[in-house]
């Protein structure tokens, strides 16, 4: 049997360095010449050959994150699939991007971060369909992943969709300090007063101490944004100031600029294949693709952006001296 002329760290390194075109075609042609330069059939079988496993993932993170440190964030995005008529994978999600329900896959990623970095651990697509799981389902597996991995964090944030009562107390079962936002109807109990919704009780910004329906004793902290919207943080550290409050929050958003580098730049919605093995296989792929990039960031301060932009400035720069497309001269 012969060799693959097209592994792994090739496409990888594709996603890394090329701009627009994410398509296996693409990474054919961009190849180095040679006897062994790989035919584009040789890139799409690659992506259907592998196995989509996130434990790859975690076997690169793992090096580059203190397990007793630091936060986990749990979110989840939407790959814009608007023109999909036959991907596999493929269901309609609220996207708070665009404010409306969309057609997509569902990522949900685990992401480590001490303020500094951002490290996915870990992610599920979401695919009810074909095993079963919910959202829900896909978090605590993720969650139960970490605590075997030997993860102690200062805190776990994530989403007021997953702020279950299930979910806050299988964090709670683990040791770990939670912090989330709450929906404004979730029923609280202050001073044995009955339960209420959260946006009915008296809150201070500093926090307040309320009984959770389902759950137990909580601290909620009123943030009124100077627009008028009103949010409810919530935690299960009774302790927690609104300094410490504060800091976790900021590094919340974490994510978000996660999830921005890994479609900017990582063209992690950009595979141009139709079954669900080859677009996990990319997503994974896509990931690792960022966690080299960030790896970078970490090491010399050079940006993403920067450091992607740098691969073509010198082929940009050669085509400036010797430009090909130009128009005959009239004088």
């Amino acid at each position: 049997m012969n060799k693959p002329k097209c592994n792994e760290y090739d496409y990888i390194q594709f996603l890394i360095a090329t701009q627009k075109a994410y398509s296996c075609t693409e990474a054919a042609r961009v190849q180095p010449e040679g006897d062994q330069r790989p035919a584009h059939d040789a890139v799409t079988r690659l992506v259907h050959r592998l196995e989509p496993d996130p434990e790859v993932l975690w076997t690169e993170a793992q090096a580059y994150v203190s397990p007793e440190q630091g936060m986990l964030i749990l979110d989840d995005t939407t790959l814009d699939k608007p023109h999909a008529r036959k991907i596999e994978l493929v269901t309609r999600h609220w996207s708070g991007r665009h404010r409306k329900v969309v057609c997509g896959i569902y990522l949900i990623t685990l992401l480590w971060t001490e303020g500094e970095s951002h490290i996915p651990c870990d992610y599920r697509v979401y695919a009810k369909g074909s095993d079963g799981m919910t959202k829900n389902d896909h978090f605590r597996q993720m969650l139960a992943e970490a605590h075997q991995r030997g993860f102690r964090p200062e805190c776990v944030a994530f989403d007021s969709w997953y702020g279950s009562v299930e979910n806050l107390k299988a964090i709670a079962g683990y040791g770990w300090r939670w912090l989330t936002q709450l929906k404004s109807n979730r029923l609280v109990n202050l001073n044995r007063t009955g339960n209420r919704p959260v946006s009915e009780v008296a809150l201070e910004e500093r926090g307040t101490i309320v009984h959770l329906k389902g759950y137990g004793m909580i601290k909620v902290f009123k943030i009124v944004a100077p627009n008028g919207d009103i949010e409810y943080w919530a935690t299960n550290d009774l302790a927690m100031d609104e300094l410490t409050r504060l800091k976790y929050t900021e590094q919340v958003w974490m994510i978000e600029n996660y999830h921005r580098g890994i479609k900017q730049f990582c063209g992690v919605e950009r595979a141009q294949v139709r079954s669900a093995r080859a677009q996990r296989n990319h997503i994974l792929l896509a990931l690792r693709a960022f966690l080299r990039l960030e790896y970078h960031r970490l090491q010399t301060g050079v940006s993403w952006f920067e450091a992607k932009i740098g691969i073509i400035r010198h082929a940009v720069r050669a085509y400036l001296a010797h430009p090909l497309y130009t128009l005959n001269s009239t004088a």
